[in-house]
C-alpha cells in the first residue's frame, strides 16, 4: 500500500481525530537525504500494509508542515517521519535516524 499524501490542515485534522496510530513522512523533493529517507519509509509500508501511512511534500504543504511542528512542539525537519498515537506524536526521527528497522520498533512497541 502507498502512503496518502496530505496537503492541508483540512485533510490532516480527520486522520488525527480518528486517534488511530498512524505514521506521517514529510518529505523534501530536492534532499537526497529525503530520498533515501522515503525508500527506507516504503520498505516499512510494503511489509507493514495494515498501518495507516501519510505524506506531505514541505515544498507544497508548508502550511500543513509548520502546523505540525507548532501543535506538537516538534522541531520542523526534512526529511521526518512521526508516530501518532491517540492523537499525539509519541516518537518522531529524522534523516539519516529514518529506517526501516527504527520504524519496526516503534510502531511495534507503539
Amino acid at each position: 500500500m502507498e502512503p496518502i499524501e496530505v496537503a492541508t490542515i483540512e485533510d490532516f485534522q480527520p486522520i488525527l481525530d480518528k486517534g488511530e496510530p498512524f505514521l506521517m513522512f514529510k518529505h523534501s523533493l530536492t534532499c537526497p537525504i529525503s530520498s533515501a529517507a522515503y525508500t527506507e519509509y516504503q520498505a516499512y509500508i510494503k511489509e507493514n500494509p495494515d498501518v495507516p501511512t501519510y505524506y506531505l511534500t514541505v515544498q507544497e504543504s508548508r502550511p500543513l508542515s509548520n502546523y505540525i511542528a507548532d501543535t506538537f512542539s516538534v522541531k520542523h525537519e526534512s526529511p521526518q517521519v512521526l508516530f501518532f498515537k491517540n492523537g499525539e506524536v509519541v516518537w518522531h526521527t529524522s534523516h539519516w535516524n529514518i529506517t526501516e528497522k527504527a520504524i519496526r520498533e516503534v510502531v511495534s512497541n507503539g
